[in-house]
């Protein structure tokens, strides 16, 4: 068994796409291949087939090596709760909540979960490709690192350092990462890749003969930037949407502080006939058809954001006239009369006011839920495939009109005139036929088409060809070979 791992010279280099294109490489050709991220930061996740949590990253990489995700591939997960503190899980399960100074010094004790994580993959596996967390060269970070080169020196294993020539400046950016790093972490770096390049690759060359001659490493290929590329984020809210069909259905999505799970709208920002706007803090709400209240990972203080931007009054407005309502999560939560966490697991304790949209009341409680489902719009037989990830249980008489019947037990709620709707499932787009019924139901005349889960696949292949044209392939098998 051998690792590699891809590390970036800033958070979104692209550290994530190179090792999914790299997973999907390496299962073409036979090998037993497995992603691995050490520590990461997000609030995009995903359960596991053992009814863990990881990043959703990792998950997407998993699916390009073929393999079903594992919470060993990614052993500690930081999901931010506040400006200064976060959700600690540990290979799956939430450990507890600290913040940023007492996990500082908690992360030596985390470093024993990546070490039996990774171990117990290569057991299983011939290849881990192994991606490192913003970048390595974040000085005051360096004591106790666990997400870069402190795992790459433990296991011993070489690294390949991603710059992004798009954002400018990608000389600067690998040659200064090389400098702040030690005399080991140096020589453990084996090379160079350049992500998003646009242009003539023949007025590139010359940058980067002298990189390869300054530095003394060779660079292993230039990916170029991939337009329309469109794969499960990491954590921020991407802008860009497809070109839309006349028939276009408004939706809009306030951008709460602590979204998470904001993939949950991929496959709406793909639709022909949907038009997405996140609206940020600050902000006008402008007209939309459909509103829809996204996942949070503290549903009280996004909650009371809300209220501060003066959502609730817009939305009141928006049902007057017809419009409709979604609520997923903690959005669905929301939706409710009231929210209580007398144990404050999501921030202050106590009891606080919802939107009063469903008879509904969610209380917060210790665990969380963590599955996979399958199940059918409810009163339609439409199949949907979902996963709750969520605090707190909820109660009242929305209940009595389910939204989904996942077989042993039904989901959400509808009001009685049909104008809001709340699920716990995220992803509950993802799937052709639960797609269509729900957004027939949001007011789309004759829905057309559209399966997200093919779309990633192919999504998948295509960066796969793209990492064979454009990587030096051959050399980085060789690079593996060496280091087994």
């Amino acid at each position: 068994m051998t690792t590699l791992m891809i590390q970036g010279t800033t958070s979104d280099a692209g550290k994530s796409t190179v090792v999914a294109g790299l997973c999907r490489v390496l299962k073409r050709r036979g090998i037993r291949v497995a992603p691995f991220k050490p520590q990461n930061m997000a609030l995009n996740s995903a359960v596991t087939e053992d009814g863990g949590e990881i990043g959703r990253s990792t998950a997407l990489q998993a699916q390009a090596a073929g393999v079903a995700p594992h919470s060993d591939m990614n052993p500690v997960l930081l999901k931010p709760e506040s400006e200064r503190g976060a959700q600690v899980i540990l290979r799956g399960r939430v450990h507890g909540h600290m913040d940023a100074i007492d996990y500082h010094d908690f992360k030596r004790t985390a470093f024993d979960s990546v070490m039996a994580a990774w171990h117990a993959l290569e057991r299983r596996f011939d290849v881990i490709i192994a991606e490192g967390a913003g970048s390595p060269a974040e000085i005051n970070l360096r004591q106790n690192d666990i997400a870069n080169m402190g795992f790459a020196e433990a296991v011993d294993c070489p690294v390949l350092l991603v710059g992004d020539i798009d954002r400018g400046g990608v000389f600067a950016q690998l040659v200064g990462t090389l400098e702040l790093l030690s005399v080991s972490e140096r020589a453990r770096t084996q090379g160079f890749i350049v992500n998003r390049f646009r242009g003539d690759i023949d007025l590139l060359t010359p940058g980067l003969e002298w990189l390869e001659a300054r530095t003394g490493k060779p660079v292993f290929g230039t990916l170029p930037f991939l337009a329309g590329h469109l794969l499960d984020a990491e954590d921020a809210v991407a802008a860009t949407q497809a070109e839309k069909h006349p028939r276009t259905l408004n939706v809009v999505v306030p951008r709460l502080p602590r979204i998470s799970n904001h993939t949950d709208f991929d496959a709406l920002r793909l639709h022909p006939q949907v038009a997405l706007t996140f609206v940020p803090e600050g902000e006008p709400i402008p007209p939309a058809d459909v509103i829809i209240l996204p996942g949070s990972k503290s549903t009280v203080s996004d909650l009371a954001w809300l209220v501060r931007q003066g959502w609730p009054n817009q939305i009141k407005r928006h049902l007057r006239y017809g419009g409709r309502v979604l609520g997923i999560c903690g959005g669905f939560q929301m939706l409710g009369e009231w929210v209580e966490d007398m144990d404050g697991l999501e921030g202050p304790a106590g009891r606080v006011a919802g939107l009063g949209l469903l008879p509904l009341t969610t209380r917060m409680m210790p665990g969380k839920q963590l599955c996979n489902v399958t199940g059918t719009l409810a009163g339609e037989g439409a199949r949907v495939t979902g996963y709750e990830i969520h605090n707190g249980v909820s109660e009242g008489a929305a209940l009595e009109r389910p939204l989904f019947d996942l077989g042993d037990r039904f989901d959400g709620a509808v009001s009685s005139d049909g104008q809001v709707l709340g699920t716990y499932l995220h992803g509950l787009f993802d799937h052709p036929e639960a797609c269509a019924s729900l957004l027939a139901r949001l007011g789309l005349a004759a829905p057309e088409p559209m399966d997200y889960v093919a779309h990633r696949e192919r999504e998948l292949e295509r960066l796969a060809d793209t990492l064979e044209a454009h990587l030096d392939i051959e050399r980085i098998i060789a690079l593996l070979a060496s280091a087994s």
